[in-house]
């Protein structure tokens, strides 16, 4: 038997098969061979359409069976890692409503330290661990200030790992560990940060429903089948950004233990 675990990266689409008795991955394979595109309409501005991502998956999977053999009855369960921080905008329609805002986008800057001084330094620390920052939070703000007609059509809030679940399985859900990277979790309250939807003026209803980060999260539909050559039902039992999957391959899963990453940043102007 196998596990199939996706990479959605902003650079490419990575689909890896994972042996459950060796646990030893048996092929990988990536999508697109150049990285894909990212728009930059202004400086400092970084988005991607969602539907990109699923079509590099769709071709990822495609592949990785192709070069395995492996038969997709075999294939048990499937994981989710992605890049953060991002945010992806659906209607009642479960449709994108505009390009994704990705991690490296600084747009919400000023948002989040304005959110960060009014909020209270210390409140946040202690609740939400973090100060709103340049995150999902703040980006969020950015739309309702800027773009009030594409705002007030948004149903669900989603991550970009949010987003593939839903194309595979049909359903709208989140983690705590996603909103945590949204600067959206209250972890002394263990709950959605209120302090944070209350101050952004934000609807609690724009935040899907929340599922344990390992969890069964919703079945491989027929439709998402057909799109990626796997079978129908497979669970999606796993998603969490790529930072919290870094801490789990360094073996950093104690309070008070560190990981640390450091990225630079690229636009294209496509």
């Amino acid at each position: 038997m196998y596990l199939l675990g996706y990479d959605i990266g902003s650079s490419t689409i990575k689909a890896a098969l994972v042996r459950t008795d060796t646990r030893q991955m048996v092929a990988l394979t990536s999508y697109p061979e150049q990285e894909m595109d990212m728009l930059a309409q202004q400086s400092g501005w970084a988005e991607q359409q969602p539907e990109l991502w699923w079509q590099a998956l769709c071709v990822a999977t495609q592949r990785l069976i192709e070069k395995t053999g492996v038969s997709p009855h075999d294939i048990k369960g499937i994981g989710i890692s992605y890049q953060m921080h991002g945010l992806v905008l659906i209607d009642k329609e479960k449709q994108v409503l505009r390009p994704a805002i990705i991690w490296c986008d600084s747009r919400a800057v000023p948002i989040g330290q304005q959110a960060f001084l009014e909020i209270g330094e210390d409140l946040c620390l202690q609740h939400l661990l973090n100060s709103p920052g340049n995150f999902t939070a703040s980006k969020l703000r950015w739309v309702k200030d800027n773009e009030p007609h594409i705002y007030e059509k948004i149903d669900k809030i989603l991550l970009p790992g949010d987003y593939i679940a839903l194309r595979l399985t049909g359903e709208t859900l989140t983690t705590p560990s996603g909103l945590s990277e949204g600067i959206l979790w209250d972890f002394k309250k263990d709950n959605v940060a209120d302090l944070v939807l209350d101050y952004f003026g934000f609807d609690k209803n724009l935040v899907p429903a929340v599922v344990p980060t390992f969890s069964l999260q919703g079945m491989l539909t027929q439709a998402a089948a057909e799109d990626t050559g796997l079978k129908a039902g497979i669970p999606v039992a796993y998603r969490a950004g790529d930072q919290p999957n870094n801490a789990m391959s360094l073996n950093v899963l104690e309070p008070g233990e560190i990981a640390a990453t450091g990225a630079h940043r690229a636009w294209s102007t496509a």
